[in-house]
């Protein structure tokens, strides 16, 4: 990848008094599936209409494409692909009707714009679907979407809230076209769905209250937050025996959290404990109180949304 395709610094933003934005930092590499991650009403919305050109910050820059997008036209925007998290359609058109329209308003005519209305068909799932959107499921619509917003091949795509009210299949289907642009177009998604940006980015920005507490590769962020304040426990017995040291751990002081959980098809349990170390210490124990044979003790890596709830839980401490 090259240098970055979407920075931002010191960036601020006020409505009525209230500073929406509050200094927001973001570096976007080129050809990378950047997940936007916050609550609603963190500031990502306000944020992408800011990188689209829609509102002017208060403070602060923000480059596109290696362009401040406070003075670019219509230039960068012939670049740059948006797709809102409420997009609109004209219902009598089928979708390949409303794609031909799109790539009209770009300048694209004949045999071009009909093949790239047959790829973006194509990655859309929806070759050969000849009804009007009008009758599309969400998820049909949401894939819709984003086809229409890379009707241009922009090199950059801002996708806000893409999955939103998306039923599973709906999900998967658009987060698996959404991965597929990984590489070859550069994608700025915000979403507040923890296991989207999991699933499909490669770099996460966490935004709360205005500010990002924290931009890194996903692998790094986990690898650096160190394990999670769980362990993974299993003994042999099968699921009586799980049910039994589940309840023995239960009624440990130091166990804030008991859960029953599968690892490879075998009954297992999870215990959360603030201090790691001694909860590892007093296991022997409670197993040979309990009668119980130990196969497995490992601490449990932390997830993104431990880190995401431990961040956003730091940064509201800190502003009470």
């Amino acid at each position: 990848m090259s240098g970055p395709a979407i920075e931002v610094e010191s960036l601020v933003k006020t409505y009525d008094g209230h500073r929406v934005l509050d200094g927001v930092d973001l570096s976007v590499a080129s050809g990378s599936v950047f997940g936007f991650l916050g609550r609603n009403g963190a500031g990502k919305t306000t944020t992408l209409r800011i990188l689209l050109g829609l509102a002017r910050p208060d403070g602060g820059s923000a480059r596109v494409l290696g362009r401040d997008v406070t003075r670019a036209g219509v230039d960068l925007r012939a670049e740059i692909g948006f797709l809102p998290d409420v997009p609109g359609f004209y219902p009598w058109m089928t979708g390949a009707e409303f794609l031909r329209f799109c790539g009209e308003l770009f300048g694209l005519r004949g045999p071009a714009l009909a093949e790239r209305v047959d790829v973006l068909l194509d990655l859309a799932g929806l070759t050969g679907v000849d009804t009007p959107v009008g009758g599309y499921s969400r998820g049909m619509k949401q894939r819709l979407g984003i086809a229409q917003a890379l009707i241009n091949a922009p090199r950059v795509l801002f996708l806000d809230e893409p999955t939103s009210a998306l039923d599973p299949v709906g999900r998967r289907d658009v987060l698996e076209m959404i991965g597929s642009l990984a590489g070859r177009t550069t994608v700025l998604f915000s979403t507040h769905i923890l296991a989207d940006v999991e699933r499909v980015a490669d770099t996460v920005a966490i935004i709360e209250r205005g500010r990002v507490l924290r931009q890194a590769p996903i692998g790094e962020l986990l690898a650096g937050y160190g394990a999670s304040h769980r362990l993974l426990l299993q003994v042999d017995g099968g699921e009586a025996a799980a049910q039994t040291l589940a309840a023995a751990l239960r009624a440990q002081p130091w166990a804030s959290r008991v859960d029953r959980v599968h690892v490879d098809d075998s009954p297992a349990v999870q215990v959360a404990a603030e201090d790691l170390r001694a909860a590892r210490h007093a296991v022997p124990g409670l197993l040979a109180d309990a009668g119980l044979g130990l196969v497995r003790c490992e601490p449990v890596e932390a997830s993104l949304e431990e880190v995401f709830l431990d961040l956003v839980g730091e940064s509201r401490g800190r502003t009470r």
